[in-house]
């Protein structure tokens, strides 16, 4: 069994892989580097094939979105360590070294994400990720070094091997058996959040999730679906809701869904002040979708509290917090932002 694979996940990404696989390649030279192709429509895999010849080529027979696609094509690679990095990630010299080295020197330590920043804006955290995730008690994510749509510029301030809640989906260091474990990304997701309840199974079975900065890595956001889709506003508002159903106490569930359930509300005013309708619309059908239609079947038996529950979930409300206190900037899990 090889020790690190390195697995892109594609689907019409021809420009990406222009501007992005030769630093990947190049940069990767401990490991295997794998494309999983989601049945593109262009030429990405022929341009592989012909200016890449020792990258290796998975082709999945359906697009079934990032959770299906990754589970899928991993199922076909054998290695101790799998890094999932999205097509539009820029990678820098010695950014798999540090991350295995510490995951190598720590057994329970299961996943891992280097710091993201912003490919256009080099100095500033990038939005999916930034120098490690949290999440508060209603299920909003949020990260050291972005907290909504708030980019903190990178000084250094949070350089720290830090224990998170999450890692990035953009680029995830993962053990293969803990992949494997624990069922790898469901796939009930589509997209959007996945990563986030691997992450808090990853807690509930007992490992623990952090953020290696001296790893760094920068991406471009929004390759396939951008801010403003309604359809990444539809999974963001459902998948939230799945999450919290996986994975909160029962016990603590319905107070869980009816406070979100008010702010979900105010989010359709908020956009419906603002003549937004496919947002409404979309934040309509996720609801829609989680409370009438469908919820995730499939219950794990993981237990519901993990040992650092108290330090990764944050018990206030980061919107509130955000929206009516000012508080912009990232600080702890527990006092949270300071402005």
């Amino acid at each position: 069994m090889q020790k690190v694979a390195v697995a892109v996940l594609n689907y019409n990404g021809k420009a990406f892989l222009k501007t992005f696989l030769p630093k990947l390649v190049e940069h990767s030279p401990e490991s295997s580097v794998w494309i999983i192709d989601n049945k593109s429509e262009d030429d990405s895999l022929e341009y592989v094939k012909k200016n890449y010849p020792d990258v290796k080529l998975i082709e999945n027979k359906v697009n079934g979105g990032f959770s299906k696609g990754y589970n899928d094509g991993l199922k076909k690679i054998e290695a101790e360590y799998y890094v999932l990095v999205n097509s539009d990630i820029e990678v820098s010299k010695d950014w798999i070294n540090p991350i295995i080295r510490f995951m190598d020197q720590n057994r329970s330590v299961a996943a891992c994400q280097p710091k993201i920043k912003s490919y256009h804006k080099r100095d500033y955290f990038e939005y999916a990720g930034a120098s490690g995730g949290f999440i508060d008690w209603l299920g909003y994510p949020f990260c050291r070094g972005r907290i909504f749509n708030t980019l903190e510029e990178d000084k250094g301030q949070y350089d720290d091997n830090s224990k998170i809640f999450w890692a990035s989906g953009a680029c995830f260091f993962i053990r293969s058996s803990v992949y494997r474990e624990l069922g790898g990304l469901d796939e009930i997701y589509f997209a959007h959040m996945e990563e986030i309840d691997l992450c808090w199974r990853i807690h509930r079975a007992g490992y623990e999730v952090y953020a290696i900065p001296e790893s760094e890595v920068w991406h471009v956001g929004g390759g396939t679906l951008n801010s403003e889709s309604p359809f990444k506003t539809f999974l963001n508002f459902r998948n939230s809701l799945y999450t919290l159903y996986k994975n909160s106490d029962p016990k603590k569930l319905t107070k869980t869904l009816v406070f979100r359930l008010f702010l979900d509300l105010a989010a359709i005013l908020s956009f419906l002040i603002k003549g937004r309708l496919k947002q409404v619309n979309a934040i309509l059908k996720a609801n829609r979708e989680f409370y009438f239609k469908n919820r995730p079947t499939h219950i794990d038996n993981l237990p519901y509290h993990f040992k650092n529950q108290n330090e990764l979930i944050y018990k206030s409300s980061i919107l509130w917090n955000y929206y009516f206190k000012g508080k912009k900037i990232f600080k702890n899990p527990r006092q949270n932002a300071s402005s």
